[in-house]
């Protein structure tokens, strides 16, 4: 696992590397062809509608005069305006030639390009223009100008004169409006890409977790082997002792013996009792058996029972019960073995001069119960990890302090079946104080 791990973890990551690159290609081509594209149906477009107005110019009325019965002076640019036949400034109004860009525009299946016009006389003077033409008559970096001549079909005389009348639209943001063309493409590549980054994230993930996994479990093997060999090792010393006729002649050798066989056996039994408790937590079968519980008074039962843990350790243990309603409904066995849990691990991580203080108190709606030594502390990778199952601080030895790494994993389990909860607050060597909040009965 430890030489596989980094081998997948580099085959991913060149695997998503190179999609990211080639995706990131794929889109470049894709812009390019989309805006070849796109500007090749504005071109059309607009040479469509030039079309159309060239054609609706040149179909106008052709003014004919007669011959006047009586002389009449008429000037040169009366001439004029007569033989020119309409402009499109003439024919038709920016609202009409808007109306009809727009739906040239539509039909094309370009609904949501934006676009504005002019048009320009054959001295290049504007006749008409829209409303923001101006403004983005000078953007000519992200703005897109296209140039129609207003030529009739027809090859007339006056085919010189409409020649110079054009038709300029421009397209502004072209490149912008190309990449809201391409929108959805765009996400749903990105959508895509978030996938395959977030499987990348979950299967590293979980080899991580599985190679964690497995070197807790072969901590916790080692550490099971060693807490079984022990009292193994010494009922097998206390079986051939007592094989001896001295031994069994001497009836206080025989009692003494038999009584290390007796505790090495309870001792061989909660460890068994452990491990059966964590399998129960795994598969979340923990039952209670809730009853009316006055926690000061169980405390102080727990806290008799290390009275000769506290003695060979140097220690103390100051109380102070300051609950003015100490009654709560718990499962006595499982509340029992939370409170040793904790109490067992002040003694075990302590120092020289071990002082335990436990004190209770009461809140609006629960019961606190706070312990807190001055023994060896807890870094912050230790705390953030404690109540994980098989875990235990590396403190130099691996079996320096006796466990399998289950006490606080238990604890969390029992307390939130209790509903309650605990906090933590640890300096490394300076201590610990835990506190476990239960609801009032």
């Amino acid at each position: 696992m430890k030489k596989t791990l980094p081998v997948i973890v580099v085959l991913i990551t060149l695997s998503l590397l190179g999609l990211i690159t080639l995706q990131a290609s794929w889109l470049k081509n894709l812009l390019e062809v989309r805006q070849s594209h796109l500007l090749s149906k504005v071109r059309n477009v607009t040479t469509q509608v030039a079309t159309e107005l060239s054609y609706a110019a040149n179909s106008a009325p052709i003014i004919t005069l007669r011959s006047p019965r009586k002389r009449r002076i008429i000037d040169n640019d009366f001439h004029l305006r007569l033989l020119r036949p309409p402009s499109i400034g003439d024919k038709f109004t920016p609202q009409e030639i808007y109306a009809k860009l727009h739906k040239a525009f539509d039909d094309a299946d370009l609904k949501h390009m934006k676009f504005e016009f002019a048009v320009a006389n054959s001295e290049g003077d504007y006749v008409m223009q829209s409303e923001n033409y101006a403004k983005e008559f000078y953007d000519t970096t992200y703005n897109k100008r296209i140039h129609n001549y207003l030529v009739p079909e027809t090859g007339s005389d006056i085919k010189e004169i409409m020649q110079a009348e054009q038709l300029i639209v421009i397209v502004p943001d072209f490149k912008q409006q190309v990449w809201n063309s391409l929108r959805w493409v765009i996400i749903g590549a990105a959508a895509f890409m978030l996938i395959i980054i977030a499987a990348f994230y979950i299967t590293l993930k979980s080899l991580l977790n599985q190679k964690k996994l497995s070197e807790i479990k072969s901590d916790f093997i080692n550490n099971m082997t060693h807490e079984f060999k022990t009292p193994l090792a010494t009922i097998s010393l206390a079986v051939d002792s007592i094989r001896n006729e001295k031994v069994q002649n001497d009836k206080e050798k025989l009692q003494y013996f038999t009584s290390i066989i007796k505790e090495e056996n309870k001792r061989m039994n909660k460890h068994v009792e452990t491990i059966l408790q964590a399998a129960l937590m795994e598969k979340q079968e923990l039952s209670l058996k809730p009853t009316p519980i006055h926690l000061n008074n169980l405390l102080q039962s727990v806290i008799s029972t290390y009275q000769l843990q506290l003695e060979e350790k140097g220690g103390i243990i100051e109380t102070s019960y300051n609950t003015t309603n100490d009654l709560l409904r718990a499962d006595e066995v499982h509340l029992t073995n939370l409170l040793s849990n904790l109490i067992d691990n002040a003694i075990k991580y302590s120092k020289e001069n071990l002082v335990i203080k436990i004190s209770t108190t009461n809140n609006t709606k629960n019961i606190c119960v706070k312990i807190e030594d001055n023994g060896i502390g807890m870094n912050k990778e230790t705390v953030k990890r404690i109540f994980e199952k098989f875990y235990r601080s590396h403190t130099g030895n691996l079996h320096n302090v006796k466990g399998f790494g289950l006490g606080m994993s238990y604890v969390k389990t029992v307390l939130e079946a209790h509903k309650g909860k605990i906090k933590i607050d640890s300096t490394l060597g300076k201590g610990s104080t835990f506190i476990v909040e239960l609801p009032l009965g």
